[in-house]
C-alpha cells in the first residue's frame, strides 16, 4: 500500500523477509529464525537469524561474482538515492531483456537513471518452478547497455541480475543443478541451451564491474509506479567484506511536480 506525508506518495518496491519467504534454489540451507526471548519471559523479544543475504529483495556487491573486486561498503551512498523511471518490459517463459526492448522503454531510460525492470515476473514470486528455473532475465547484450548508457542503479523483477540459464541452474559454475533443463530447453526451442547462454552471469559482473549496484527480486508495489518517473531510495548496510545484503527499495512521487520529459518520452508528468 502506498502512504502519503506532506503530499508525497510512498510505494515500496520490496518483498517480505524472513521465515517462510521464496529462496532461490542455490543450496539446501534456507534462512533459519529463532526466538532467544519473548516478552512472557524475559520481557522484551530478541530473534536470531542464520543463513545468506542472498535471498528476497536484495542486492550483489561486486566480489559476489569476481574475486579482489570491490566490496558492500565499497558503493558509495548517492548510488542509492535519486531519478529515475520503472519500465515495462513484458517476457514470459525464459525471454531476454534486450537492447531493442531497453531502446524503446517508457519513460525513456537517461544516463545516471535509476532504473528498475518490470517483467511481469514478479506476480509468480513463490517457491515455485515459474519463478525461478522459468523465469525471463537480463542477460549480457542487455546488461552492456544499461552500462553503455550510465545508469545509476538497476532493479528487476526476477529471480536474479541474470537470466536463469545462465547461472549453475545449467552447466556455468558450479552447475548444473538442474540437469532437466537442458532437455526442456532442446524441446522447446530446439536449440542447445550452452550456445543460447554460453557466459556465466554476464549480467552480474558487467553492471558490477562499472560500479552499478544491482538488486534482485523487486516487488512490491511495483506495478503501481510502473510506467513512471519517480525518486528513489534503497540503502545497503555499511558491511566491510560484505557480499550482498537486503534492500527496503521505495519510490516516491510527488503528485503536484511535474518532471521534464524528453521529446521521446511519452508521459509529461506522473
Amino acid at each position: 500500500m502506498s502512504q502519503t506525508t506532506q503530499g508525497l506518495q510512498f510505494f515500496d518496491l520490496s518483498n517480505r523477509w524472513g521465515h517462510g519467504m521464496p529462496q532461490w534454489p542455490s543450496s539446501p540451507k534456507g534462512i533459519a529464525i529463532s526466538t532467544q526471548q519473548f516478552h512472557a519471559m524475559n520481557g522484551c523479544q530478541v530473534l536470531e537469524w542464520e543463513g545468506i543475504m542472498h535471498r528476497g529483495t536484495h542486492m550483489d556487491a561486486p566480489i559476489h561474482v569476481t574475486e579482489n573486486a570491490p566490496h558492500l561498503d565499497d558503493f558509495e551512498p548517492w548510488r542509492f538515492f535519486g531519478t529515475g523511471v520503472v519500465v515495462s518490459i513484458p517476457k514470459g517463459k525464459w525471454g531476454v531483456v534486450t537492447p531493442e526492448d531497453l531502446d524503446k522503454a517508457r519513460p525513456q531510460i537517461r544516463e545516471n537513471d535509476i532504473v528498475i525492470i518490470n517483467t511481469g515476473s514478479h506476480k509468480n514470486l513463490g517457491d515455485n518452478d515459474e519463478y525461478y528455473q522459468y523465469s525471463p532475465g537480463l542477460y549480457k547484450e542487455g546488461a552492456e547497455w544499461l552500462v553503455e548508457h550510465k545508469i545509476k542503479l538497476l532493479g528487476i523483477d526476477v529471480q536474479a541480475l541474470d537470466h536463469p540459464l545462465g547461472t549453475k541452474l545449467v552447466d556455468h559454475g558450479p552447475g548444473p543443478t538442474h540437469h532437466h533443463l537442458f532437455k526442456e530447453y532442446k524441446e522447446e526451442t530446439g536449440r542447445d541451451v550452452m550456445k543460447d547462454f554460453p557466459h556465466w552471469e554476464p549480467s552480474h559482473k558487467a553492471l558490477l564491474a562499472a560500479g552499478i549496484p544491482g538488486i534482485e527480486n523487486v516487488g512490491g508495489d511495483i506495478d503501481k509506479v510502473t510506467g513512471k518517473r519517480c525518486t528513489f531510495m534503497g540503502f545497503p548496510w555499511r558491511w566491510p567484506g560484505g557480499d550482498g545484503c537486503g534492500i527496503r527499495l521505495v519510490a516516491i512521487i510527488d503528485p503536484e511536480q511535474s518532471y521534464v520529459i524528453d521529446k521521446g518520452d511519452d508521459y509529461a508528468s506522473n
